[in-house]
């Protein structure tokens, strides 16, 4: 992936996380993604393991409903081999990366992280 390529996709991803548009976010998943994040812990229990898109929905739907005014800010965009890295920051001011391996064009895996100690938006 170039910069280009990265830079736009980051433009689409975070245009449609503030639209709170699930939709057209897994649009840019396979069938079979595996995503992990400490917030599916919090949101649906388990291991913070989501498996295949529609467990995504499910997972991210669940999260723009519980936070009506999650919004992203894009600090910096990271393009590695078939990887991207999307730094930012979220409503609360809690930083974040989004870290995505391609399969193609397709994410095929995600891994949400957060900066230690910071606010990830579900403290209310």
């Amino acid at each position: 992936m170039d910069h280009t390529e990265a830079q736009a996709f980051a433009e689409r991803w975070v245009r449609d996380w503030n639209a709170h548009d699930v939709d057209a976010l897994l649009e840019h998943f396979t069938d079979d993604v595996v995503f992990t994040s400490p917030v599916a812990v919090r949101i649906l229990g388990g291991d913070g393991v989501i498996r295949g898109k529609e467990a995504l929905r499910k997972y991210w739907s669940e999260g723009v409903r519980l936070i009506p005014d999650l919004r992203f800010e894009v600090v910096a965009v990271y393009a590695g081999t078939s990887t991207l890295v999307i730094n930012y920051r979220n409503q609360a001011a809690g930083m974040a990366c989004e870290v995505l391996t391609f399969d193609g064009p397709l994410v095929r895996a995600g891994h949400g992280t957060y900066l230690a100690q910071a606010p990830i938006g579900l403290e209310r």
